[in-house]
């Protein structure tokens, strides 16, 4: 047994162990410390209430941005050597699809990620927006307001946005559009060259862009620089803020995210969640943004279930709510609830005004 995994082990009491898996390395690697910091605050603040099931909550981190079958290897060995009470965080769904198998019938997995849908693994709750909720609505509002009807879709080559592109081409038929190229290409592309020659022939008036993390922000750099700003708008479903500081003002005309979380947004949960955040870390943190703050949820969430089910069921996992089992809490995105294993949560349409994301429609 590695050592550090004995200590985990020994060292428990009264602990409950949260393995919060996020992407330290990689295209999303940008994401990872709003991701932790987000998780800690949230462990801080139900500890400061008792915690979960009056257990003290730490958090083991692990690197959700290594090969999905490493991660999966490292985060299933903590659950079967019991080092570990319960699984939180964002990551791939490539890195999902190796781990939920492996671990949703031992302990809660709670995912947090904007995926593309249809996760049912019993044990596996999800926090994150769906192609269904988030899309379809998106395309639709941009094409009423800008009259884009030509999409094409760039994507990074892997599960979310390979499903998601089979998704949007219903959606843009649905919005009397179509879908006149898709270019897929690899993790950490550093060339859009061909990507971009493939968006100039088509003769689209609008990109879906499925590109995570750092790959975004090179594309988006490329896109202005070769003046497709002025001719096509730019719609993500997995821009937050702090890919957006990286983009910089001068690339950003004409980029437009959906999500359902921004820092911008102006109710009183999220503005308490923004000055505890910033009072707990400084000024000079890492931007929550949406991919962050979703940790925040699922740590809140995990506290949900275990106040309302009075155990997180560490043996076998917990099933889905049944229909007249409501699971709720409030936080930074106002009072969500499980609807079967996923959240129900309000969703925005937002417009990049120079390094920052103007909500101009709520979903």
């Amino acid at each position: 047994m590695h050592a550090s995994v004995a200590r985990l082990r020994s060292d428990r009491g009264d602990v409950l162990l949260v393995a919060l898996v996020i992407p330290l390395r990689g295209p999303a690697g940008i994401f990872g410390p709003s991701c932790e910091l987000s998780a800690q605050l949230a462990v801080e603040e139900l500890n400061a209430a008792g915690g979960i099931l009056d257990r003290e909550v730490r958090l083991v981190v692990v690197d959700g941005g290594a090969e999905p079958h490493r991660v999966a290897d490292e985060v299933a060995g903590l659950v079967e050597l019991g080092a570990v009470d319960a699984v939180v965080g964002w990551h791939t769904s490539a890195v999902r699809q190796a781990l939920a198998p492996r671990i949703a019938h031992r302990v809660p997995y709670i995912y947090t990620a904007q995926y593309e849908g249809g996760e049912e693994t019993p044990g596996v709750f999800l926090t994150g927006e769906t192609d269904i909720q988030q899309l379809a609505p998106a395309m639709r509002l941009l094409t009423e307001a800008t009259g884009a009807r030509r999409w094409c879709t760039v994507g990074s080559d892997y599960v979310w946005p390979r499903v998601t592109a089979r998704t949007a081409r219903r959606y843009a038929r649905e919005c009397r559009g179509d879908i006149v190229d898709e270019v897929f290409i690899p993790l950490d592309t550093e060339e859009f060259a061909p990507a971009l020659r493939r968006i100039e022939a088509s003769g689209a008036d609008a990109v879906l862009m499925l590109l995570l993390g750092d790959d975004a922000v090179r594309f988006n750099r490329a896109f202005t620089a070769a003046g497709l700003h002025q001719r096509c708008i730019r719609l993500s479903t997995h821009m937050d803020e702090n890919l957006l500081l990286a983009t910089g003002a001068e690339a950003a005309e004409g980029l437009w995210a959906a999500a359902g979380y921004f820092d911008s947004l102006m109710t009183s949960e999220s503005l308490s969640f923004g000055h505890r955040y910033a009072r707990r870390f400084g000024v000079e943190a890492p931007v929550a943004g949406s991919l962050g703050e979703s940790c925040f949820e699922g740590i809140l969430l995990l506290g949900a279930l275990g106040a309302r089910r009075r155990s997180l069921g560490f043996s076998t996992a917990p099933t889905p709510p049944g229909p007249d089992e409501t699971i709720s809490y409030e936080g930074p995105r106002g009072t969500l609830r499980l609807r079967g294993n996923h959240l129900e949560q309000r969703l925005y349409l937002a417009r990049a005004e120079d390094l920052d994301f103007e909500i101009t429609a709520q979903l």
